[in-house]
């Protein structure tokens, strides 16, 4: 379609751009300052370039892998490497953080003194989740968490420790899918609002206002193939879930699974679903990090309605020990997770004999 033709079925000038829709909000902000518009903008600028090479993978030379093993014990994607890359170089730049955690890097990132960095924010993030379908050009995204540094703490000073926080204390949250379109979702707990990226103009555009899950849905999102690996309670909610009952039009569920967390989760808020990576017998902590995964889209689906919880605690309750500690998940429309949380914790309704 071309540009004149896009035109024909939008009026572009009724988007607001993401950079008018921080400004307009930004009094909402407990700590209202340009510093965090800037911020927000500079992930934007990331994304809109990792966009620009994901849409010429076939072309450059970023399929496969660099043959570095990172911190996760992963082989790195040569799209990994250069996600971090960018999104590193663009929050360098910006000046408004003072720490960086990364999926891709073992240890947190200072902002050198050299910057002239004044920030008091810390950005963790997975620069590329779902990067292993890269190749396969199945849908991949960027998932990122903002904190605050302690007020007693001057920038130049901060460390990991200022950036173990619970994911209640996370001042904005949210990702990047790039997919058919690429969109980026984000929250500062007033609400959760979408931008649509129009490649004719380079600009984030507002196309969905105040997002909200469904409180239930009729998706169910994880890897079966790991069933009997799973806990008994797991087993027992995915077979009820399987079950036919002519007064639950959501079941029998449908199963979609990516493998891509985001374009997992992006479609069940939309959608209404539970996406659940849980603990198995060989990863007793499941797989998800807290700090970069489950806490940034707690702190979304929470604000869409929804909840997340490891299957004992609510997420952004849990108190962070390390950088890229694991947790097992369980997010989506809140009548869903409430159902497994009961499963699997013994309180399921009774299971059908016939």
């Amino acid at each position: 379609m071309s540009d004149s033709s896009i035109a024909e079925h939008a009026d572009l000038g009724d988007f607001k751009t993401l950079e008018q829709f921080i400004l307009e909000t930004q009094s909402e902000y407990e700590h209202s300052s340009g510093s965090f518009s800037r911020l927000l903008r500079d992930m934007s600028v990331a994304a809109k370039i990792v966009n620009r090479d994901m849409r010429r993978a076939g072309l450059l030379d970023i399929y496969g892998q660099t043959g570095i093993t990172n911190v996760q014990g992963e082989v790195q994607k040569k799209m990994d490497a250069l996600a971090h890359k960018e999104f590193v170089l663009a929050l360098r730049r910006g000046g408004e953080c003072c720490l960086i955690g990364s999926e891709e890097h073992a240890e947190a990132i200072p902002i050198d003194a050299s910057s002239e960095s004044d920030g008091h924010y810390i950005v963790l993030m997975d620069p590329l989740d779902g990067s292993s379908n890269i190749d396969v050009n199945v849908s991949v995204g960027t998932i990122f968490s903002i904190y605050r540094i302690p007020d007693d703490v001057p920038p130049e000073e901060a460390t990991l420790d200022d950036a173990l926080q619970p994911g209640t204390d996370q001042v904005a949250a949210g990702y990047i899918v790039y997919g058919s379109s690429t969109m980026l979702v984000y929250t500062t707990g007033h609400g959760v609002n979408g931008f649509t990226l129009d490649p004719s103009i380079g600009e984030f555009l507002l196309s969905h206002r105040n997002l909200q899950t469904p409180d239930r849905g009729s998706i169910c999102s994880i890897n079966s193939g790991n069933y009997h690996a799973f806990d008994q309670g797991l087993r027992d909610y995915l077979n009820w879930l399987q079950e036919y009952d002519e007064n639950d039009p959501n079941r029998p569920a449908k199963t979609r699974y990516i493998g891509s967390f985001v374009s997992d989760f992006h479609r069940n808020m939309l959608m209404g679903g539970i996406y659940m990576y849980p603990s198995t017998q060989g990863n007793p902590d499941g797989k998800l990090r807290l700090m970069y995964e489950a806490n940034p889209m707690a702190f979304l689906i929470e604000q869409a309605g929804g909840k997340a919880t490891n299957g004992k605690t609510r997420i952004m309750e849990l108190e962070p020990e390390s950088l890229h500690q694991r947790t097992p998940l369980f997010i989506g429309s809140p009548d869903m997770v409430d159902r497994a949380h009961a499963f699997l914790q013994g309180n399921a309704p009774q299971q059908r004999t016939s």
